[in-house]
């Protein structure tokens, strides 16, 4: 038999941390987060990292394990969870997966198998140079499959397709496959009661962000960090970063910051609706 998972996922803002730390309580479970920017230590109020108060004594697993300076992966992703999952279990305990991150999700428990390309940082600065139309256009020369996969994903990932492509000089959508799943999975996701009402959550969370201290998070990891990749690059430091350098204002910024995780919300949707498995809880 397969062991048993937990899969607790959902746009930003629509309850699920809540979800799975009130159901760890009732099933003695501990939590995997499968969250791309929790990983990073420092990434708090723009990443909803939730506090120590906020986990309620609750295990939560692959939050704050790397500086933002390392480039983590979804192969990482895979290992980590992975071995995150049985130590669990070896424990008698539950493992309850709970992020909105889509592709760390699939990988880790669904049928898609990860190519195992090393990252070449050479070709990979090259590639972040350009801008994301070019490179989608080389990848649709390159690869048509993969690039109907990637087209609509952000520029981190494109560049990834790429790179993959690049490296084993045969096209990504050829070298990604299909594994059967490892686990067994409940699927689950909060009600969402319309898209409204999720927009209303997004826009009173990043009120909420600003007031604790959104600005000076900001500042903070600029001065210690500098304006790496993973950085910048993160929805909520983006936006800030356009107030501090003079090329919006405050009031700009944070509308574009509503907007930005409105549109990522949105995709996310889409992505979870697909599984014919999941499970609305109201």
């Amino acid at each position: 038999m397969k062991p048993k998972v937990t899969a607790i996922v959902g746009p930003t803002a629509s309850g699920k941390t809540k979800m799975a730390i009130d159901l760890a309580k009732e099933i003695n479970g501990e939590i995997v987060s499968a969250d791309s920017r929790l990983v990073y230590k420092g990434f708090n109020i723009a990443a909803a990292k939730p506090t120590v108060e906020e986990r309620e004594g609750i295990p939560h697993h692959l939050i704050d394990i790397v500086e933002p300076e390392y480039d983590y992966s979804v192969a990482d992703y895979y290992d980590d969870a992975k071995k995150a999952i049985y130590d669990i279990i070896s424990r008698g305990k539950t493992p309850i997966v709970a992020g909105g991150t889509g592709l760390y999700l699939r990988v880790l428990l669904e049928t898609y198998d990860l190519p195992r390309v090393e990252a070449n940082p050479k070709l990979r600065a090259e590639l972040d140079l350009r801008d994301k139309e070019d490179l989608l256009e080389e990848l649709k020369k390159l690869d048509p499959k993969g690039f109907e996969i990637v087209k609509k994903a952000n520029k981190r990932r494109i560049v990834r397709a790429l790179e993959v492509t690049k490296t084993l000089d045969r096209p990504f959508s050829e070298a990604s496959g299909q594994k059967e799943p490892e686990f067994d999975v409940e699927w689950r996701m909060p009600e969402i009661k319309s898209r409204e009402w999720l927009y209303e959550r997004i826009n009173n969370r990043v009120d909420m962000m600003v007031e604790q201290g959104l600005v000076e998070e900001t500042k903070g990891l600029l001065a210690k960090h500098g304006r790496i990749k993973n950085f910048v690059c993160t929805i909520g430091y983006q936006e800030i970063l356009t107030y501090l350098d003079g090329h919006a204002s405050f009031d700009e910024a944070i509308e574009k910051l509503k907007q930005h995780t409105r549109n990522y919300a949105k995709r996310q949707l889409t992505w979870f609706r697909r599984n014919p498995e999941l499970k609305i809880e109201c």
